[in-house]
């Protein structure tokens, strides 16, 4: 999940590995060209089994019929890239353990999705996440949805496949380019030849490879230090063992309420409504296996997130013991974990390899899932609207080549990537800038009804311009300013790591003996809340605008696509409370007749869409609409 991981101008250029000695053995290289072929394999079965009887639906979609135990390990393995591999460990070392208390926020960052999101985007049969956009709104919010998740995850993937193969490059000497093709062919062939299903079960694999790789890591470093109960003492000694800070401060970097609430819009926004996550849920076979993938992620994330706090610890304690060398003090703090890998594994043959394996399917899982979601949605958001008349042959086959094209413009984004410089920064910072607004257009049209399309798109909008305005804000600030070690509350900004929030902490933040004012103090708010910030932003003016021009006056607004708050809120009341209240219930809502709604359709154009004036001119229809109509405007006065 989100993470400390540091990106500067001080990282190593990819060519200099003069000070590199590789350790690795035959054994290592083995286990690394093991997993490459075993995550080709499962791909290549999946793609075979049925050759030439697939469809759209079973390639994007896993026809709908996967389990909640794959489904669950997927949607960790999405978020889990090898940046909060290697961010987590020095989060944990340079800070201490107060990250460790983002764990709370994944709770209600994964109870809320489970009950709201999930049986909304569900029970519409969406098959991208901006389907629902248009049925709660129209054509032109899904558009500007889309466009906006493609350009995230195309800025994104890039990165993520770059920044690890550098880590990986200026640390152990692997050739750079040569790992960058590597991955980018293999995870492109399984992900456009297998589909879905491939995808989720290479994820599947990779998150076990994930977790033993770190394992070994725990063990072999507990045991040279003398056991966890050492490094424990070792870490409390010199003060690295965080308690509650209760300072609620936004501007304070990391604090128990920074983490913990902050972090829940985090998670909102990448567990969601993110189109990774959202496809996992809707290919479940029930709506109950989607819920149950959902809690099953709970406790994989905290044993994830335990597993990089305690290599931080036992990293930190067994520098204590074994003082760095120069190469590695001089080092970016992202490269931390990997010089403290190889230098711990060594002499242990086939160790190296597997986490070198571990950040690989770190990289491949990530990567695969943003192939898998762009081609998705450039299919059924931009393609299939427009050609409603493409053959499931020709419609299965050009999904495929979606997928190839978005590998290939994945490896000209890392070869971008490398050319950038500091630029890389901002870079990597625009995936957390997107999500927030995504997430508040998502809430807007889900918990307001009287929001219309003219005010979901200037509320995205302005969403927008107030992430980049912050977000690119804090970090031309902090290059601008007197370069110094990081302090405890410094300036950082968000990678969402992992299709995720990762935050990147600069190695050049300025540390100012006096307080930042006007709006260098709102440049320095801490990157767990601008989820929070920008999501409010998107529905504050949305509302604005929605109830300037009209509300939905003349609009039809279908019930399926509101989520009924306040009666959910008072059904949880005593009966005598309940019976006070005056309100309809949601099961009367219900009862309007939806078969007047536009419904979608396979072919990814809302069924019903060209009858609406003749819906609305209908009596019954106009009377069963007015009725919900005046349900939501009584739920949003209340």
């Amino acid at each position: 999940m989100s993470v400390g991981v540091s990106t500067s101008a001080s990282l190593p250029p990819a060519s200099d590995t003069s000070m590199v000695t590789s350790t690795f053995s035959l054994v290592d290289y083995v286990v690394f060209i093991l997993l490459l072929v075993l995550s080709l394999a499962i791909g290549l079965y999946h793609a075979c089994r049925g050759w030439g009887r697939h469809t759209v639906s079973q390639l994007l979609m896993a026809d709908r019929k996967m389990g909640c135990f794959p489904v669950a390990l997927s949607l960790l393995a999405t978020f889990q890239s090898a940046v909060a591999i290697l961010g987590v460990p020095s989060e944990i070392y340079r800070f201490g353990t107060q990250y460790w208390f983002l764990g709370c926020c994944y709770f209600l960052g994964l109870l809320i999705p489970a009950h709201i999101f999930i049986p909304v985007f569900y029970r519409l049969h969406l098959t991208s996440a901006y389907e629902y956009l248009e049925l709660r709104f129209n054509k032109a919010v899904r558009v500007c949805g889309t466009v906006t998740f493609i350009f995230q995850m195309v800025i994104y993937m890039g990165v993520v496949l770059y920044a690890p193969s550098l880590a990986l490059n200026a640390v152990t000497g692997f050739d750079l380019w040569l790992s960058m093709l590597t991955l980018g062919i293999v995870c492109t062939v399984y992900t456009a030849l297998g589909g879905l299903k491939a995808v989720i079960w290479t994820d599947v694999f990779q998150t076990l490879v994930m977790f033993l790789g770190q394992l070994a890591v725990i063990i072999v470093g507990s045991v040279k230090v003398g056991g966890l109960g050492r490094v424990w003492d070792v870490a409390s000694q010199h003060g690295l063992i965080s308690g509650f800070e209760l300072d609620p401060d936004p501007f304070v970097r990391h604090t128990f309420w920074t983490l913990a609430f902050g972090g829940v819009f985090m998670m909102l926004s990448l567990y969601g409504v993110n189109q990774a996550q959202v496809q996992r849920y809707l290919s479940s076979r029930t709506e109950k296996a989607a819920v149950l993938s959902c809690y099953a992620v709970f406790p994989c994330q905290q044993v994830a997130l335990c597993m990089g706090c305690l290599i931080g610890l036992v990293m930190f304690a067994y520098y204590q013991e074994y003082p760095m060398s120069t190469q590695q003090s001089q080092a970016a703090p992202d490269q931390f974990a990997l010089y403290f890998v190889i230098d711990l594994l060594k002499g242990q043959p086939g160790l190296p390899g597997l986490f070198v394996a571990c950040l690989f399917s770190g990289s491949l899982s990530t990567i695969s899932s943003a192939f898998n979601s762009l081609a998705t949605v450039t299919m059924e958001d931009l393609i299939r609207p427009w050609f409603p008349r493409f053959s499931e042959v020709h419609a299965t086959m050009l999904s495929r080549i979606l997928a190839f094209g978005y590998g290939l413009l994945c490896l000209g984004m890392a070869y971008i990537s490398s050319q950038m410089g500091p630029v890389l920064q901002a870079a990597i910072s625009i995936f957390g800038m997107v999500g927030g607004p995504l997430l508040g257009l998502f809430c807007l049209g889900m918990f307001f009804p009287c929001a219309n399309p003219p005010g979901a798109i200037v509320g995205l909008l302005a969403g927008l311009i107030m992430a980049f305005w912050i977000g690119i804000g804090s970090i031309v600030t902090s290059m601008g300013s007197s370069t110094a070690p990081s302090p405890l509350n410094g300036s950082s900004f968000s990678l969402p790591s992992n299709l995720t929030a990762v935050t990147m902490t600069t190695l050049m933040p300025s540390i100012t003996l006096s307080k930042p004012t006007g709006l260098q103090r709102l440049y320095s708010l801490s990157y767990l809340w601008y989820s929070a910030h920008n999501s409010t932003t998107v529905i504050v003016v949305g509302l604005t605008v929605s109830l300037l021009t009209g509300g939905m006056r003349g609009r039809t607004l279908n019930p399926r696509t509101i989520y009924p708050v306040l009666p959910r809120l008072r059904a949880l009341l005593p009966l005598s409370c309940q019976k006070r209240l005056h309100c309809k219930s949601y099961g009367q809502e219900l009862s309007v007749d939806t078969a007047t709604f536009p419904e979608k359709m396979s072919n990814g154009m809302l069924g019903g869409s060209s009858d609406k004036e003749a819906m609305v001119g209908s009596e019954e229809a106009s009377a069963c609409q007015g009725s919900s109509a005046t349900f939501v405007l009584q739920e949003t006065s209340l």
